[in-house]
């Protein structure tokens, strides 16, 4: 069994919240870097797929021929900004996190992607809060707005933050968007009621199955399934 190196961790209302890594499990080399919330795992950087599926769907599904804004909710381990930031057609990536110390993973050069980061002028780190933002009144219009935080739709940190999975917080956070503009949330797994809300609420919505594998070097291979949910306004 690999060591555990515990490199950060902070006590917040939702529990505490670590930042750890580990030598990689197929023995290639490097490290596993991992985010975990009162011993349950939050996120890790293992095979990041689903989260750079967020970003690299909603700017595919996007129209539009000119550059585009886009404000993402959570920063984690940095993939879907990092995948966002990967688009030529990026102009600006504002991404909002509650958490002063994950936003201070990257600025020290804690995690393996803060480098390319932090390098990059079109990114911009805030702390606050993205639901507080996007159920807010609209002060701008994005282009593409993606959201990873929450495990599922009925499966918040924050019991606060289920009225943004719902028709009345839907209908906020489009006024959020430009004209042809996307919305996009993370899932781990799917959920009909909330689909159902965002074909409510939006012209045109749908869902992306994403799934892919993990070798196991000593063990099958692992199966992972995550659901991605769209809605575009119209152009």
């Amino acid at each position: 069994m690999n060591e555990i190196e515990y490199l950060d961790s902070a006590e917040r209302s939702i529990g505490v919240i670590y930042l750890c890594r580990e030598a990689h499990p197929d023995e290639r080399g490097g490290h596993v870097y991992d985010v975990w919330i009162d011993g349950q795992l939050l996120m890790s950087d293992i095979s990041p797929v689903s989260e750079r599926r967020l970003a690299t769907s909603a700017i595919a599904a996007h129209k539009g021929m000119g550059k585009i804004r886009i404000l993402v909710g959570g920063l984690g381990l940095g993939h879907t900004a990092d995948a966002a930031l990967e688009s030529p057609r990026t102009s600006e990536v504002r991404v909002v996190d509650a958490m002063d110390f994950v936003i201070d993973w990257v600025r020290r050069g804690m995690i393996p992607l803060s480098e390319s980061l932090n390098q990059d002028e079109r990114l911009h780190l805030v702390q606050g809060d993205v639901y507080g933002d996007v159920l807010g009144p609209a002060s701008e219009a994005w282009d593409v707005i993606l959201i990873d935080v929450d495990h599922a739709p009925d499966s918040p940190l924050d019991p606060a933050t289920l009225v943004f999975y719902t028709v009345e917080g839907q209908a906020r956070v489009r006024e959020h968007l430009a004209p042809g503009g996307i919305v996009a949330v993370w899932s781990a797994y799917d959920n009909d009621a909330y689909a159902a809300v965002m074909a409510e609420v939006y012209p045109d919505s749908w869902r992306e199955s994403v799934k892919w594998s993990i070798s196991n070097a000593s063990g099958p291979d692992q199966e992972l399934h995550h659901t991605l949910f769209f809605g575009r306004t119209e152009a």
